[in-house]
C-alpha cells in the first residue's frame, strides 16, 4: 500500500458530480467536468492513525470511488469510454476531508481551495481494489456511517459525468500518470465530524461488500501551529 503514495504524483478531484450533492451545498451544476487537486501528502494510509482537524476547522467527510491510473493519458478522446477504464489499474475507496469553512470563505473571496482540501491525513484511503472486484464503476454503492448513523449510501450509476468523461476532461489539461489517483465525486449527505468520531466506509457490487474497500478511522483534534484564521 506505501507504494500506492510513493507512486502518486497528483491526486485529481472530480468536484459536484451527484446532483443531490449540488443541492445540499447550494451550488450550481457544472456545464462540464471539472476538477481541483489534493497533494500526495495528504494521503492516509490504512492503519496509519488518525484524521487530524486542525484548529478552528469545520471539518466534513465525502465519501468517494477513487481510480488508479495504470498507465500515462494524455487528451484522450471523451467517447473513448473503453479506452478510459483500460487505463485504469485498480480502484481504491476514499474519504474527500474537506475543511468546509475555510472552502467557504475561500469560495466567498475568490481564493484558491488548496487549503481547505491540502492538510496531512485528509485522503484516508482504503486498501487496492482489483478491476476485477468492480467489473462497472458505474454500478457500485458507496457507503459511509459516522459512529452508528450512517451518513452517506449511493450508488455511483448516479454519477453526472461517468469515468470517460472525467479522464478527457482532465488529459486535455494535464497528463494523467501512472500511480495518479481520481476522485470521481461524492454522493449526498456530506456533514460534519469531530475528535473522538470514528467514520467507517465501504463498498458494494451487487449487494456485497468488497472487503479490501473498507474504512475505518477515528478523528482526533491536531496539534500544531495551524488554527483558522479569516484571509
Amino acid at each position: 500500500m506505501a507504494s500506492i503514495r510513493a507512486n502518486c504524483h497528483k491526486i485529481m478531484c472530480i468536484g459536484r458530480n451527484y446532483a443531490d450533492h449540488i443541492t445540499e451545498l447550494n451550488n450550481t451544476k457544472p456545464k462540464q467536468p471539472f476538477f481541483f487537486l489534493k497533494p500526495a501528502s495528504s494521503i492516509l494510509l490504512p492503519g496509519a492513525g488518525p484524521v487530524l482537524r486542525p484548529k478552528g476547522v469545520s471539518l466534513h467527510y465525502e465519501v468517494e470511488l477513487g481510480l488508479v491510473m495504470g498507465k500515462t493519458v494524455r487528451d484522450l478522446d471523451p467517447e473513448d469510454k473503453q479506452g478510459a477504464l483500460d487505463a485504469i489499474q485498480s480502484y481504491i475507496l476514499a474519504i474527500d476531508m474537506t475543511a468546509r469553512n475555510v472552502q467557504d470563505e475561500a469560495k466567498k473571496k475568490g481564493l484558491p481551495w488548496s487549503i481547505a482540501k491540502g492538510f496531512d491525513t485528509f485522503l484516508p484511503i482504503s486498501q487496492e481494489i482489483a478491476k476485477s472486484r468492480i467489473p462497472n464503476p458505474h454500478d457500485a454503492f458507496l457507503r459511509l456511517s459516522v459512529g452508528k448513523t450512517e451518513r452517506q449510501a449511493d450508488s455511483t450509476s448516479l454519477m453526472l459525468y461517468q469515468i470517460h468523461h472525467q479522464l478527457a476532461q482532465i488529459s486535455r489539461v494535464m497528463t494523467l500518470e501512472k500511480g495518479d489517483i481520481v476522485l470521481t465525486g461524492t454522493p449526498k449527505g456530506v456533514g460534519e465530524v469531530k475528535a473522538g468520531d470514528v467514520m467507517r466506509a465501504s463498498i458494494e457490487v451487487d449487494g456485497k461488500e468488497i472487503e479490501e474497500g473498507r474504512i475505518e478511522v477515528e478523528v482526533q483534534d491536531r496539534e500544531g501551529r495551524y488554527e483558522f484564521k479569516e484571509t
